[in-house]
């Protein structure tokens, strides 16, 4: 039998589509280190979508940390294919190798570079002999975010960093306001001392006051013989963060405007007046003008703490953030209970429609959740109800979707999202104003098997 040997024309829509199926990243870079092409795990990797990536330098990614170390510098000097591990901004660890594709002349005109998600055995592995390396790497903090509002803050951050000016950081509950004044002073000339968190709603007042500036011995019944210092005196040289700094007591209030304007104070049952020179950040989700009108802040105080002031915006505000944040998230927990859970595109695209009323705290609690209680591939099932119930199909899709696949993408997530609140394909008919019998073909096509004794 005599084998034909046949050529198949592909278009170039048909070859994209089929790189973009593909498990692994892959870029095309041209001889300027230029990204010409990139299919769509770059999502997963970087938080980006290809149409965010292409077209741009390779060396704008590398210098905004979004993945480190380079290979490109490597590749163009060595002109062969070269294998090495990076770390991505999300915290995602790739095996990624580049080769470099030469002209007639052997000088470089492409350069492919494919990269996989490093095995959990092999990161378990490593963990040990890789441990300092990592610490030391990792020591400098970084804020994920796409969203230029954002941004323009990290960069104000940055120059304020340099400064002791007290700052006061606004915004909901759940925004990271934490993580902002940490990232404020680890790039500040006192990123060598210490950085002390307290969370003043979370102690009654009467030890708050012993926990911010400490005790003398016998200050109290129960104190310590030898006494204790306080947070302000231990944070020396470095920066104490205030959150929820709304909730002290007038009382504190003037003990701690005192630290403000002279950096000293005295101890809880001390005459002793103790000098300190630390940076003080305050956060709080309430209205401290409001408290001010309403006597419950004192003016002084709020203009004292009030020389800088950041108002961090909602995660609603920050949609292209949360496919970044979501992946940061899903890689930290993997880590954590070594497993390797994937996420759909139905999960993401609901994900981003979600209003997010507790922030990234409350994102980042549903991705532990979904890690924990999901099976390999975390689907729309398996969200809380109640985001299923306040959150609305997305209706776009990619140039390269067809009109039958967007027909079937809203019909499985109306009737994925009607199952999970009812649980009945009766029901599920009321709900979409259709038969039961499309109902119950539309469930088996598109849910998990309902479990034996449950209503269809």
């Amino acid at each position: 039998m005599e084998l034909k040997n046949e050529t198949i024309d592909i278009s170039t829509e048909t070859l994209m589509k089929i790189l973009d199926h593909s498990s692994n990243e892959i870029f095309v870079l041209d001889k300027d280190a230029n990204i010409i092409y990139v299919n769509k795990v770059s999502e997963r990797h970087y938080g980006l979508k290809p149409a965010e990536v292409i077209g741009k330098s390779n060396y704008d990614f590398v210098s905004n940390h979004f993945w480190k170390p380079s290979i490109v510098p490597i590749v163009f000097k060595e002109k062969k294919p070269v294998t090495i591990k990076q770390t991505t901004y999300i915290g995602g660890e790739l095996i990624t190798t580049a080769i470099p594709i030469l002209n007639a002349n052997d000088e470089i005109e492409f350069i492919v570079t494919t990269a996989q998600e490093q095995s959990f055995k092999e990161l378990l592995l490593n963990t040990n002999t890789e441990a300092n390396k990592t610490k030391n790497e990792d020591s400098l903090e970084h804020v994920i975010t796409n969203n230029e509002k954002m941004k323009k803050l990290i960069k104000f951050c940055e120059r304020i960093a340099t400064t002791d000016s007290t700052i006061l950081i606004q915004g909901e509950s759940g925004t990271g306001k934490g993580v902002i004044s940490n990232y404020i002073h680890k790039v500040s000339n006192r990123n060598t001392g210490p950085f002390l968190t307290i969370n003043c709603a979370a102690i009654p007042e009467d030890l708050l006051e012993a926990e911010l500036f400490g005790y003398s011995e016998g200050a109290f019944t129960g104190a310590k013989k030898s006494g204790q210092i306080g947070l302000f005196e231990a944070a020396n040289h470095g920066t104490i963060f205030m959150d929820e700094i709304g909730e002290i007591s007038l009382k504190l209030q003037a003990k701690l405007l005192q630290v403000i304007q002279d950096r000293q104070f005295f101890s809880v049952g001390s005459r002793e007046l103790k000098k300190v020179d630390i940076r003080i950040i305050a956060a709080t989700n309430q209205n401290l003008e409001e408290m001010v009108k309403n006597k419950q802040f004192r003016e002084d105080l709020y203009y004292r703490l009030n020389v800088i002031d950041l108002k961090l915006p909602p995660l609603r505000e920050r949609e292209e953030d949360i496919i970044p944040l979501t992946y940061y998230f899903l890689n930290r927990f993997n880590k954590k209970y070594e497993i390797n859970r994937i996420i759909s595109q139905d999960v993401l695209d609901t994900l981003v429609s979600y209003s997010w009323p507790g922030n990234i705290r409350q994102l980042e609690n549903l991705i532990e959740r979904l890690v924990v209680t999901s099976d390999s591939i975390i689907q729309l099932t398996d969200l809380p109800e109640s985001i299923l119930q306040t959150t609305k199909p997305r209706l776009y899709y990619s140039y390269d979707t067809s009109l039958d696949q967007a027909v079937e993408d809203v019909e499985k997530t109306l009737i994925l999202n009607s199952y999970k609140k009812y649980k009945s394909s009766r029901k599920v008919a009321k709900d979409l104003s259709i038969s039961q019998t499309k109902a119950a073909k539309l469930i088996r096509k598109y849910c998990k098997e309902p479990e034996e004794g449950q209503e269809e």
